[in-house]
């Protein structure tokens, strides 16, 4: 064991600075690695199946640290485009890959088992490739990271349709049973991180050991990992709830720093094992008909994602790179070809050439993504028609003050204010449409996403004091909130707010100037309205600031409670009351 440890970090510490130094990235480094010291070629290590056991925790802790950083509100922020994308991009992916596997000739079965399975995407593959690029955070990074929690979250009802596709009566109750295990352990998990975890890390946070925290943070991951694939459910799952579990604790930054170092080299042996399980023999006796269903998986999917992320988005560029990095197969459809062989879903035959197309479309991915950032992204960014479309240092004038993030309605009056006030500012928005036709009519707005760290940069957030933040979007706000707060700590950033909720969320990530879009002029209407009525001006005027005034003290008080549903209805129903009696001792 000791030789094989020797073998696969020598492995490691060659191919992957290889590799980065061409510009494939590391994940490539490690599947070459690993079909270099498989069985395939050199021989130096046979055991894979040792191997990928050990690796499963790199892709869970990696799934566990995503957790970490997605607050249960912000997941439910992203639950629109969890299960709007996750099911727009995989459920036409599984019916067209499906359709034609069956009308070349395979069973319904097994071509409906093929589709589901190659419908998948690697989460081990998809993040770290994203984030070495610095591009999770981008609009195709968190589309992607939305398909791909979803995969992991179809896992009950995926693993539950393999026993009804069998022929068999009796599968389909052993099917329901362990939809109802899994939904029970889902549950459970919840509910334990609900009221164990903080006491657990508190008691052995006064135990003041460090390898302690270590352990008890590790035996957290593996421990619900272990539990969520008892239950028939994907251990990414499970990690990455138990990350969610812990994501607002105190512990929070400690867990991590503990945590990261296995995650890394863990997540590396994975990649390694899925080069070494690549049956090189048998591409070797059919090369032609693998390779050709490798570019056909490769290419259909690329496809069918570019067309969904730009139906949703009309970004070109940012299609593309969703449509690449979803377009190979996942560590998970390799679990799923070996229980459809178990549960007779699926022939052994087929299943080792879905398996063999899978891993050699994971080692492709990389490639074809690192080419088109390198080759086809640029030229599409450079074959825009306006030369104002990417921002360049020189095109912004020094110093300018103020950043407006989102020129639409509400960014452009902002706009017009500061033009009459003579302060310069610069505008930024990533729709080449508005972009157009705000220039059009002599705006000056540039072409760039925010929530990108550059592209701020580049607009002078370094030098300005002031940072606007009037993107509609609820999601890409927040995004640009906490990406400034980090980067840009200096900025003052005032903010649009479309509700209550969105407010305190923005307060969370350290906003501290808000206004809410509807609230003032729904009190100016409302104020019309009064006077319309034969309110006397003066009692309307000062009805609608005794409501501005009190409400917005509420707002303040609520942020505190804003997460304890039922503590926040009864504060509501008390602030109701309050505000009828102001109005009835301001009469008097």
């Amino acid at each position: 064991m000791s030789l094989t440890i020797v073998v696969l970090l020598a492995a490691i510490v060659i191919a992957v600075p290889l590799a980065r130094y061409a510009g494939l990235g590391s994940i490539l480094g490690y599947l070459a690695a690993g079909v270099v010291i498989g069985p395939a070629c050199l021989g130096l290590v046979t055991d894979n199946h040792a191997i990928s056991e050990t690796a499963e925790l790199g892709v869970t802790m990696l799934l566990f640290l995503i957790g970490l950083e997605l607050r249960p509100h912000r997941l439910w922020i992203l639950r629109k485009a969890i299960f709007g994308l996750g099911l727009g991009q995989m459920l036409p992916t599984a019916l067209v890959i499906g359709g034609l596997t069956w009308l070349f000739g395979i069973p319904v079965a097994d071509a409906a088992v093929l589709g589901i399975g190659f419908a998948l995407s690697s989460t081990a593959i998809v993040l770290p490739m994203l984030n070495e690029r610095k591009l999770l955070p981008s609009i195709p990074g968190r589309d992607a990271f939305a398909v791909l929690l979803f995969q992991d979250m179809a896992a009950i009802p995926v693993l539950a349709l393999l026993p009804m596709l069998a022929q068999g009566g009796m599968a389909g109750q052993i099917s329901w049973l362990t939809v109802l295990r899994g939904v029970a352990v889902v549950a459970g998990i919840l509910l334990a991180g609900t009221i164990a975890v903080r006491p657990l890390f508190r008691m052995v946070g006064h135990a003041k050991s460090r390898e302690l925290f270590t352990a008890t943070a590790l035996l957290l991951v593996v421990g619900t990992a272990a539990l969520a694939e008892w239950a028939g459910l994907s251990a990414s799952l499970g990690a990455f709830m138990a990350g969610v579990m812990v994501s607002d604790s105190e512990y929070r930054h400690e867990i991590q720093a503990n945590i990261e170092p296995f995650e890394g080299l863990l997540l590396g042996f994975f990649f390694i094992s899925v080069g070494m399980s690549a049956d090189i023999g048998l591409l070797l006796r059919h090369p032609a008909q693998i390779l050709a269903l490798v570019a056909a998986l490769v290419l259909l999917k690329a496809v069918i994602g570019f067309a969904v992320s730009y139906v949703r988005r009309h970004l070109t560029g940012s299609a593309l790179r969703f449509g690449l990095a979803l377009s190979e197969g996942s560590e998970f459809s390799f679990v799923l070809f070996a229980a459809a062989v178990a549960d007779k879903a699926l022939a052994q035959s087929l299943a080792d050439t879905a398996t063999l197309v899978v891993a050699l479309s994971m080692m492709a991915t990389p490639v074809l993504f690192a080419a088109a950032e390198r080759f086809v992204v640029p030229r599409l960014e450079a074959a825009k028609p306006k030369p104002f479309d990417k921002i360049a240092p020189a095109q912004v004038d020094e110093a300018v003050p103020v950043i407006i993030c989102g020129f639409g309605r509400f960014g452009q009056i902002i706009g017009r204010v500061l033009s009459m006030q003579r302060i310069r500012f610069t505008a930024l928005d990533w729709s080449q449409e508005q972009v157009d036709v705000v220039r059009r009519f002599g705006g000056k707005v540039f072409f760039g996403d925010p929530m990108r760290e550059e592209v701020m940069r580049a607009a002078g957030a370094d030098e300005a004091r002031v940072l606007v933040i009037a993107i509609d979007d609820m999601e890409a706000s927040l995004a640009v909130a906490q990406m400034v707060r980090r980067k840009f700590p200096h900025l003052r950033v005032a903010a649009r707010a479309r509700n209550r909720r969105h407010v305190h969320l923005l307060m969370a990530a350290g906003v501290e100037m808000i206004v809410r879009e509807t609230f003032h002029s729904s009190l100016r209407l409302t104020e019309l309205l009064l006077e319309e009525l034969d309110v006397p001006t003066a009692q309307a005027r000062r009805a609608i600031e005794l409501f501005r005034e009190h409400d917005e003290k509420m707002l303040a008080e609520t942020y505190a409670i804003a997460h304890d549903e039922k503590q926040l209805i009864q504060t509501v129903q008390d602030a109701n009351k309050e505000l009828l009696d102001l109005f009835k001792s301001d009469k008097h």
